[in-house]
């Protein structure tokens, strides 16, 4: 077998590839000489002269043998004879005309992209100067750039930047997803990306570009198949002859895209191969900005728009977010003007010209909007009303849109699309169906909680806001005094008080992120995955900025390390600390954590410089139970005169709740409503033969005082009298404290070593 293969190759090589003849198909089945070989092309040019373009092939195959052939060749013999060397025609063809057509230059331009000045004007010193000014290069002797990376989360631009340098340089620009370079034949993936490289060579000067790059460069130490290594090794020979000097001096510049760089081989991103890296994070207010003003360039719009103010309405937001909030925009306001047309209270312009034929005797019908819908259907007589026999009374919810389309079934004209605009009010309803990709995974969200849910603590509130909301919502003031917010506060207290929730309340009125970490809940048996887990939570805080992290039972996550301490549980204190004031900057990143067992923390995360804002949290003072429970019974229906009932359930809680959290008072008004729910299911259950008691039996339960009480015997405080001492305790011991100097109602001078709060 192998000699027929050789001896059939030998043949066709020497046979024209535009078309063969019935003699020359028959060649492979006796061994020509090299004469007998040359001799049969003038004999086969004269056979494959008379036939058409678009004459098939395949009616030379049915032939009989040659007169030189006794033995018939076998149909797929003469099927891959006759193939091969067409097809090899029809590639090289492809190829020659392939540069303007497959590697034409993206219409993508640099006026699209907005918020990334860093990384373009980067772009244009690795990339632009080499590829337009190669003689620079040359004539200085300096090394030009071979390839670039560009990293960054998803959706930030990676691909757009890619495109728009190639639209504005007009290169031949050589796309390909790395994951198309994979096969599952042994060796394609190789010769698949060599075939790539050399034509990118053939072509040059030009720019190739691989999209999710690490799916086919992982680190080869953690590769789980022989031909991920092989194809890592394949891509840095392929690099590495990319060289000028191998190129006659025709620059060809490779760029990389990924959103996991540190899954790429570390021979990748060596000098010589990708040598430059950009990173396109998560833009910043004044980039979210930047984007909705290119974004909004495109729109049609009305009015005055806010775009800082927008910007600060999207954090975490990346470049495809907002593109995806301005899709959003657009269709709430379509919808928004057909319920207007709908409604009477916009009116499309000569809207009734191009439905009225001419001479129709109910032309005068028409003057009225209303009478147009009715009135259309039957006029159009040449084309179809959309809808005609819908009845939209039973769709409430399309009917606006019903209505338009019958009204008018034909495309608007230039004056009736002038009042269709888009207002900065459509893209405020937007925000709320729009949701980031930092989100998206259920990570980041921002808390319902305010200020108004929350009683007492003012003087954690207050520090709170210096700490954490000021420096969010005004940076600008705190970097022009030269002061660097706080990096973290720890509150510490009895449980129940309110801990968790300060932290909602904070992060939802600097509008910020949030991240709630249960502190065991990053903890795992497999060594190092505890460690990534903290480190994951803090990088996608950083995608997500500005953001509020909030680290509930801080004692489980950072035990204090001694003798006793296991080393896995050592590892990720030394992580949590490493995070904090390590290397990475924390970029608008701020930690809340809470404890009730301060005395179980580690002391290293408290000095200054991690969690140096120490705000003790206690049981609340009998003004400040009166003020919380006023807040929780808002919503509570009361018996009598509300404002009376108010002030009698104030007394009682001053009087009878001593020692009660403000969890403690949550459960006493939620038991206080289950007795008035029993005593109003009771009654209902009397008067069961009455019709429409269900109607109105929902209005008349009411919380009565009687219900506090039979509360009161039930809810007792959760901190014991023993608890409170030791967190008495620890309040004058705890971290040295400083000393609260006041006076007494004598006037004496009185020393209270308290929390700041």
């Amino acid at each position: 077998m192998q000699g027929l293969w050789s001896t059939h190759r030998r043949a066709k090589i020497n046979l024209n590839s535009a078309s063969l003849s019935p003699s020359g198909l028959n060649t492979p089945s006796v061994p020509p000489t090299s004469d007998e070989a040359v001799g049969q092309v003038p004999t086969v040019e004269p056979s494959a002269a008379p036939l058409p373009p678009s004459t098939p092939e395949t009616p030379a195959l049915e032939e009989g043998p040659g007169p030189s052939e006794g033995k018939p060749v076998s149909t797929k013999r003469k099927l891959r004879s006759s193939r091969i060397p067409g097809e090899e025609g029809s590639k090289r063809a492809k190829l020659s005309g392939s540069v303007s057509k497959d590697y034409a230059p993206p219409t993508t331009r640099l006026s699209d992209l907005g918020g990334v000045d860093q990384c373009v004007e980067k772009m244009l010193e690795l990339v632009a100067m080499p590829l337009c000014h190669p003689e620079i290069y040359i004539h200085t002797g300096v090394q030009p750039p071979r390839g670039v990376l560009l990293h960054g989360p998803p959706g930030c631009g990676k691909t757009m930047l890619a495109h728009a340098i190639a639209g504005e340089l007009g290169v031949p620009f050589i796309n390909i997803s790395a994951p198309s370079v994979v096969s599952g034949m042994s060796g394609e993936s190789e010769k698949t990306l060599r075939d790539t490289f050399d034509e990118a060579k053939r072509v040059a000067p030009c720019l190739l570009f691989i999209d999710e790059i690490d799916a086919i460069t992982p680190k080869r130490e953690s590769a789980q198949r022989e031909m991920e290594r092989r194809i890592v090794a394949q891509f840095l020979t392929c690099m590495d002859d990319m060289s000028w000097e191998k190129n006659d001096n025709k620059p060809v510049i490779v760029i990389g895209a990924t959103n996991r760089p540190d899954s790429l081989d570390a021979a990748l991103r060596r000098a010589g191969r990708f040598d430059h890296e950009i990173s396109m994070g998560v833009p910043d207010e004044e980039a979210r900005a930047q984007i909705l003003r290119v974004q909004a360039s495109k729109l049609r719009l009305e009015g005055d728009f806010d775009y800082i103010a927008l910007a600060k309405a999207t954090p975490g937001y990346v470049g495809a977010d907002l593109a995806a909030l301005t899709g959003a925009a657009g269709i709430i306001a379509v919808k928004r003007i057909f319920k207007q047309i709908s409604e009477g209270t916009l009116v499309l312009p000569d809207n009734i010209a191009p439905a009225v034929a001419p001479g129709d005797s109910d032309v005068s019908m028409a003057v009225d909007p209303p009478i147009v819908e009715t009135a259309i259907p039957q006029a159009s007589s040449s084309k179809l009303v959309p809808f005609a026999t819908f009845d939209a009374s039973r769709q409430t919810a399309a009917s606006s849109i019903i209505h338009f389309l019958r009204a008018h079934p034909d495309p608007l004209t230039e004056a009736q699309l002038a009042p269709l605009c888009i207002t900065y009010s459509d893209f405020t309803l937007a925000l709320q169906h729009v949701q980031p990709s930092s989100k998206r995974e259920g990570f980041a969200t921002v808390p319902d909680v305010t200020w108004a849910d929350i009683g007492a603590l003012h003087g954690t509130r207050e520090e709170l806001h210096m700490a954490i909301v000021q420096p969010i919502r005004r940076p600008e003031l705190f970097s022009a005094v030269g002061i660097v917010a706080a990096c973290g506060v720890l509150l510490w207290g009895p449980p129940g008080c309110g801990k968790t929730l300060l932290a909602k309340a904070v992060a939802n009125e600097s509008r910020a992120n949030f991240i709630s970490v249960k502190g065991p809940e990053l903890l795992n048996k497999y060594v190092g995955e505890s460690e990534r887990a903290v480190r994951q939570v803090f990088s996608r805080a950083r995608a997500s900025s500005p953001c509020v992290i909030f680290f509930d039972e801080l004692d489980a996550l950072v035990p204090r390390r001694d003798d006793s301490m296991s080393e896995s549980s050592a590892r990720v204190v030394n992580t949590l600390l490493t995070e904090l004031d390590g290397l990475d900057a924390r970029k608008s990143v701020y930690v809340i954590a809470a404890t009730n067992r301060p005395d179980m923390i580690d002391p290293a995360m408290c000095r200054p410089g991690r969690l140096d804002k120490l705000l003790y949290v206690d049981l609340p003072t009998p003004t400040e139970r009166a003020e919380i429970i006023r807040k929780m019974t808002r919503k509570v229906p009361m018996g009598g005169e509300n404002s009376g009932m108010q002030e009698a359930i104030e007394i009682l809680v001053r009087e009878r709740c001593e020692g009660y959290s403000g969890a403690d008072l949550a459960a006493l008004v939620r038991e206080a409503g289950v007795a008035a729910l029993k005593r109003a299911l009771g009654a209902l259950d009397e008067m069961d033969g009455f019709d429409g008691v269900g109607a109105g039996g929902a209005q008349s339960v009411v919380v009565s005082l009687a219900d506090f009480g039979q509360a009161l015997d039930k809810v007792q405080p959760s901190v014991s009298v023993a608890q409170r001492r030791k967190y008495e305790s620890l309040r004058s011991k705890f971290a040295g404290l400083p000393v609260r100097v006041g006076r007494d109602e004598e006037g004496k001078r009185v020393e209270d070593k308290a929390s700041v709060a």
